[in-house]
């Protein structure tokens, strides 16, 4: 279990990620031992939960000042710009994604931080790697700014723990589904959207084909990982650029499917746009077996388990 003495740091806590990686963080440190920041407006699922600051990671001086001020040992940067968004600017995506990475392993080494976490993603494969259980080592060649990014630094988190010690972790995350927080333009956006508009509309409209397999995750299975993996011990990490981590993987047509069970009367439509083509450059499922034996990760939610709890929960929430 983490050491109640750190002091942890999120960047891009009002993100997807961000809000519920740092409510689960500050059950476990204590709320006032992390430190939620964020360019946006504090999410309101944080508010009166713990210490916020506005907070740019392009501006290493303002960040290394509040790292120094609030004694901070750990750092969990999740601020990015994300596939589908990226490729809109890709210029912004690119220098956003690096130097704010850049920025958090340079104070990481100057102040001798005890761990940083950075999230990777499966954007990092392309249209050259294996789609069927594409493995942690295998043909890297992404075709989105934001994949390109993502790649890039994993080999930048594992330069600075091969030349300064830095403790980075990271994880390739699949697509994400959550019903608390909304998603940040990926292409894998359309898991979460359909779960609400099933509620409301009784009908989707999906931006992808109905046979488009994508390897996918649940936010609870996420966040678990993640803390999983930073409280592991720093022997047994082997893979210093970033994990391969598998939950489930489905189409939009079986997603739909699995509504129905719920929604006899629901529809869906395909109308693929441009994201299908990043869609298509990228695996349709994910081999993490180096994950499961390096520090013993293992999926709880599979699609059926998943639907069954994002209805009920955005029904509540309704």
């Amino acid at each position: 279990m983490p050491a109640r003495k750190d002091k942890v740091l999120v960047i891009g806590a009002s993100g997807q990620i961000g809000v519920e990686l740092t409510l689960a963080l500050r059950k476990q440190y204590g709320n006032n031992n992390v430190v939620a920041s964020d360019l946006r407006e504090e999410n309101p699922l944080l508010k009166g939960t713990g210490p916020y600051v506005s907070l740019d990671v392009m501006n290493k001086e303002m960040l290394h000042v509040q790292v120094i001020r609030q004694n901070i040992t750990q750092i969990y940067l999740l601020a990015a710009i994300l596939s589908a968004t990226g490729e809109k600017n890709p210029n912004l995506a690119w220098h956003l994604n690096m130097q704010g990475l850049l920025n958090v392993l340079d104070i990481a080494r100057e102040e001798k931080l005890h761990k940083v976490y950075w999230p990777s993603s499966i954007a990092v494969f392309g249209p050259t790697s294996p789609k069927v259980n594409c493995p942690q080592k295998t043909v890297i060649e992404p075709t989105t700014v934001y994949g390109i990014s993502k790649y890039a630094g994993e080999f930048w988190c594992n330069y600075y723990h091969q030349r300064f010690g830095v403790d980075v972790r990271s994880i390739r995350y699949p697509g994400l589904i959550s019903y608390k927080s909304a998603p940040g333009g990926g292409t894998t956006d359309y898991a979460v959207e359909i779960y609400a508009e099933a509620l409301e509309q009784k009908k989707y409209n999906c931006f992808l084909k109905e046979d488009t397999y994508l390897p996918m995750m649940y936010m609870p299975d996420a966040i678990r990982a993640t803390l999983e993996l930073m409280h592991a011990p720093a022997a047994s990490i082997s893979v210093r650029t970033s994990y391969n981590v598998s939950g489930m993987s489905f189409s939009p047509k079986e997603i739909a499917e699995s509504i129905q069970d719920h929604i006899p009367d629901f529809t869906i439509q395909y109308k693929p746009d441009s994201r299908q083509q990043i869609a298509d450059s990228w695996p349709q499922s994910i081999d993490d077996s180096i994950a499961q034996k390096d520090w013993g990760w293992k999926p709880q939610y599979d699609l059926i388990k998943m639907t069954a709890d994002m209805l009920e929960n955005l029904q509540v929430k309704s």
